[in-house]
């Protein structure tokens, strides 16, 4: 058996009269994720820790910011396209742990909806599917409110058993 893993980290600036999109969930709040696409930090760590765990380089070589094809997109594509190249590779999700940063606003009525919608993505059970939320103590560009950022890890394993 082997096992794989990756590292993703993802950050955009907070803007008002944008959507905020995090894990697949619209958040209520005045300002939004300003990104090439929806702006979805959780998905795009992921995404890239995916990418990293295969060596299939980052987002931006799969989804480049120039090309007007992805302007607006919704991140599940790039999920869909990372768990397409892990499954052709003969890979499933062990776990994904990721963390959400973020001083406002609080996020833990949320989280479950986070982790559901990536167990459905990745056909994989709630309980291997970690998201977590904090903040910089109002230090920093996120502290301020003007950033929000995501990292994320995950375990893959090959599904032939060898």
């Amino acid at each position: 058996m082997q096992n794989r893993i990756g590292y993703g980290v993802d950050a955009h600036r907070l803007v008002a009269g944008v959507p905020l999109v995090v894990g697949g969930v619209s958040i209520p709040f005045p300002k939004g994720s300003k990104g090439h696409s929806d702006g979805d930090v959780l998905f795009h760590a992921i995404v890239d820790a995916i990418l990293g765990s295969l060596s299939l380089g980052d987002i931006g070589q799969h989804f480049p910011s120039d090309e007007s094809r992805w302007e607006n997109a919704n991140s599940r594509k790039f999920l869909d396209h990372a768990f397409t190249l892990m499954t052709e590779k003969g890979f499933s999700i062990v776990n994904i742990d990721a963390t959400i940063i973020l001083q406002d606003p609080k996020l833990i009525s949320h989280i479950l909806q986070m982790r559901k919608n990536l167990a459905d993505i990745f056909s994989a059970d709630l309980d291997q599917i970690s998201v977590k939320a904090t903040t910089t103590d109002k230090m920093g560009f996120i502290g301020k409110g003007e950033g929000i950022a995501a990292t994320a890890v995950v375990l893959i394993s090959d599904n032939n058993g060898s």
